[in-house]
């Protein structure tokens, strides 16, 4: 079936190709009244205007790209790249712009495809997660004078906007819990030491922890099961091993959590286990994991209209997240000895 075009809409309507395009772009040179029935009649054929044609009017792709810099069998087990892929589609969704999703295998082949894309007028504009403590991207875009929202702390994002999440403040009630229940040994086992959020969240950890005068540590993962089993394997192995354990991810602690009870480690009995992010996976485990629930889908929402913004010429303010709530569940318990000891 051939696909309706504008000169269809302007037959059955009565009018010029000129007028329904100033309709169907809301520009001047029609009445409300024409406007309204070139708009119905667009709806009643199933008009969809061509993106190529759209480019070369007014110069915008309509389309947002997003690339990541992760191997493609772990950004599948991912929930955080879901929930927030999730968000940023709710919102381009309801204004018809299209998400152009990728992966690359390193920051220059990244930089390498935002070039590409924005030399051949690919994408109007970026998202830019995982945000390195030396990045390479944020100048880049900078020079480019490419629209970009990023995935990360403002210390890190340069001139651009930053939707960001306060890992210290999150840090805090998680510290506040275990300590209340008479940790003094704890662990996390985070992700890459170059990105921003590893380096906070273990800064974070070492400064609030030793305040509240908890032996703490933080060791570097992938993000896989794989290291997430064998970075517990070795916290465990220590001569005092932590009595708590805080991942970076759910598939970490499911990790975590099997390489435990293989050692003959109890949960919670033994070793109390959290994660950062809050996911499904969490809730159907045994025992269900302790985790701290933010809204990610929410900050996908909040990029997607601040690059919107940023595309038709506006300056977006940074955008703080939600503060994440610590969810108790049955993996976490008073550390072993502790009641004994205040008896």
């Amino acid at each position: 079936m051939r696909r309706p075009t504008i000169a269809d809409i302007a037959r059955r309507a009565g009018v010029t190709k000129a007028a329904v395009s100033f309709a169907l772009n809301g520009q001047p040179g029609v009445s409300a009244a024409t406007r309204e029935r070139i708009l119905a009649i667009a709806a009643e054929v199933g008009f969809e205007p061509n993106s190529a044609a759209r480019a070369l009017s007014d110069g915008r792709a309509g389309a947002f790209g997003l690339i990541i810099d992760r191997p493609a069998r772990t950004l599948g087990s991912e929930v955080f790249f879901m929930q927030l892929i999730s968000g940023i589609q709710a919102d381009l969704a309801t204004n018809h712009i299209t998400l152009l999703l990728t992966m690359a295998e390193d920051q220059a082949e990244e930089i390498r495809m935002y070039r590409t894309w924005w030399a051949q007028r690919k994408v109007d504009g970026v998202f830019l997660v995982d945000l390195q403590v030396r990045d390479r991207r944020i100048r880049v875009l900078e020079e480019l004078s490419m629209p970009a929202v990023v995935l990360g702390t403002p210390r890190g994002a340069g001139s651009l906007p930053a939707v960001w999440q306060d890992d210290r403040a999150a840090t805090e009630p998680v510290v506040g819990y275990l300590a209340g229940l008479g940790h003094h040994r704890v662990a996390r086992v985070g992700g890459f030491t170059r990105y921003w959020h590893s380096k906070l969240r273990t800064d974070a950890l070492a400064e609030i922890a030793g305040a509240a005068g908890i032996e703490a540590i933080s060791v570097a993962a992938d993000y896989t099961a794989e290291h997430g089993a064998e970075a517990t394997r070795d916290l465990l192995k220590q001569p005092a091993p932590p009595t708590a354990i805080l991942y970076d991810n759910d598939v970490m602690a499911l990790a975590g959590l099997g390489a435990a009870q293989r050692m003959g480690v109890r949960v919670p009995a033994d070793l109390s286990i959290l994660v950062w992010d809050d996911s499904t996976l969490c809730e159907l485990v045994h025992p269900a994991f302790t985790a701290l629930r933010r809204d990610i889908p929410a900050a996908g929402v909040h990029a997607a209209r601040m690059l919107r913004q940023a595309v038709t010429g506006d300056r977006p303010d940074h955008v703080r997240e939600t503060l994440p709530v610590l969810l108790v569940r049955d993996s976490t318990a008073a550390a072993p000895g502790w009641q004994a000891a205040l008896a």
